[in-house]
Parts: C-alpha cells; structure tokens; sequence
C-alpha cells in the first residue's frame, strides 16, 4: 500500500471520546438517527393498523418511500454540519473505507446510531400500545442471497451518493441539495426494494426494531449487504474519485472536514 494511501486511515486519539466535538456529534447521530427510525418504523406500524390483515399495495409502499425519504432528508440536514449526518453505520463504514473519518470515532458513531434506532422503536411500542415492531424483512420467495446483492447495490448507490453531494471537496454548491438527494435516493429504493427485501440500506434501521420486536429472520443480510455495498463505494469513490485528496491526521466533524 502506498504512503498516501497508508496516511490516508487514523485510529484517532483517545482524547477524541470525550472532546467536546465528538461529543457533540456523537449525540447527533443518536438524534438524527431516532428521528429517521422513529418515522419509518412508526410509517410502517401505522400501516400495519390501517390494512391489518390485508396486503400492503402499492399506496402503502409509496407512503412508506415518502416517510422513509421526508424524515432521512431532515435527519441529514440537521447533524450535516456536526456530525456529517451519517445516520446510518453503512455510511460511517464507507466513510472510514474511504479514509474519512477515524476509527475511534467511528466506533463512537456507531454506537450512537444503534441506539437510537433501539430508543426509537421502544419508544414506538410504547405509544402504540405495544405494537411489535415490524423491521424489515425478506419477501416471500426472495432467497437470502438474492437480498444480500440487492443491499449491496442499493448500499453502494447511497453511500455513493453521500459522497458525490456530502464528503467530496469538489461538490461545491452541490453540498446544499446534499440531505434532498440522500433521502430522495432512499426513498426511490424504498420503491424499488421494498417488496423483496424491505429496502434497509442501513443496519441500524434493521437492528432497532429486530431486537425491540425481537425478530431476527434474515438478520445478517442487511449487516452483510450494506456494510459490502458501503465499502466498495468508499473504496471507489475515495480512493478514485478523490485521489488527490489530502488526508487528515486528526478528525474534524462538520461534513466539509469529513
């Protein structure tokens, strides 16, 4: 491995967890990340009232690819400036892949956003009188294989994305319609995805509601799928399509210091 590209990965200072802007941004991605789940899985618990025993169809999805994209897109723009607005741990792998964040804080992200997926579908089930959380699940005659490439690619489109319009120094004025083409990307693959595999793209949105409404079928697809997609977008668009980039040694957290 070359020099730059060595230079390029931190493990981060042990400072690092308690300095007041990791701090700070670790908060925010347990806010940022309960408001996305709170409205998604709440999306699909108030559906699961509405049609009950029937089938979903296609009004429901489409409710379901609005929420999931309305609440991303404010769930993004408000931690973009502290945080970098991840919400997502797929988003902090293929960040720390791509050598734009360290491992110290990526750990403490990551916690973060499990937890606010967990607090999120707790508090769900407890304003809804108990209502097991539903998650995301693989469709009927969908194999496991076929869900894990269909996260991966979606995964990989996402985080593709969030550096195009969040992380890329080149972006721009492209970096203010950052949060709008994030969440509109997820809620077109929540169009897309759905009915096969529940479209996660994101092991937190996954893991909240698996362990709240303790449903752990096809689990590991959306750790294995997203984590996969997320490393190859990383891998591409840090290291090919940023290859200049001058690497950080320490880890600032607004998004234009990614």
């Amino acid at each position: 491995m070359s020099t730059t590209a060595t230079r390029r990965y931190a493990f981060g200072r042990t400072d690092d967890v308690t300095h007041p802007a990791s701090v700070r941004a670790t908060l925010q991605e347990f806010i940022s990340t309960f408001i996305f789940v709170f409205a998604g899985e709440g999306t699909s618990l108030a559906l699961g009232r509405i049609y009950k025993d029937t089938p979903m169809g296609a009004s429901g999805l489409v409710a379901l690819a609005l929420a999931n994209a309305f609440s991303l897109f404010v769930a993004v723009a408000i931690g973009l400036n502290i945080s970098g607005g991840h919400v997502n741990p797929a988003v902090t792998f293929g960040a720390l892949v791509g050598g734009r964040i360290t491992f110290l804080n990526s750990i403490m992200y990551w916690v973060a956003q499990l937890l606010g997926a967990v607090v999120a579908s707790l508090l769900l089930r407890l304003t809804t009188d108990n209502m097991r959380p539903v998650g995301v699940n693989v469709g009927p005659g969908v194999g496991e294989l076929n869900a894990v490439v269909l996260e991966i690619v979606m995964t990989f489109a996402l985080v593709y994305t969030v550096y195009a319009t969040a992380i890329d120094p080149k972006r721009g004025s492209l970096g203010t319609i950052a949060p709008l083409a994030i969440g509109l990307l997820v809620g077109a693959y929540t169009l897309t995805g759905g009915p096969f595999d529940g479209a996660a793209m994101n092991p937190a949105r996954a893991f909240g509601p698996a362990l709240v409404g303790w449903r752990w079928r096809h689990h590991w697809v959306y750790w294995v799928g997203p984590f996969i997609g997320a490393g190859l977008a990383g891998l591409i668009y840090g290291f090919v399509m940023i290859p200049t980039e001058a690497p950080r040694t320490h880890q600032p957290l607004a998004s234009e210091d990614y």
